[in-house]
């Protein structure tokens, strides 16, 4: 199907599923950004990046926080706008 044959329905899946994707990538980063910090938190300090890091791991845990919100508004959409299932 190409994007011009697609029904609203359609499309809404297809946004979600990359925004799951996105929310995959977005848990890693943060999981794996976590872990270095907690390995070379002493240095970092020493380093006087602290600050850097800090911020780095606010915003990918508030990118994280939006793609979840996004999901769900558009989980409650794909609901309303899915075909009647068809009589026999």
């Amino acid at each position: 199907m190409t994007a011009d044959t697609k029904t609203p329905f359609e499309h809404v899946n297809d946004v979600l599923a990359q925004l799951k994707e996105m929310r995959h990538y977005a848990k890693n980063n943060v999981e794996t950004l976590t872990a270095q910090w907690l390995l070379f938190d002493g240095e970092l300090k020493k380093l006087k990046h602290v600050g850097q890091i800090e911020a780095l791991m606010t915003r990918q845990g508030e990118l994280h926080d939006a793609l979840n919100e996004e999901i769900e508004k558009l989980e409650e959409l794909a609901v309303t706008l899915q075909p009647p299932p068809e009589e026999a």
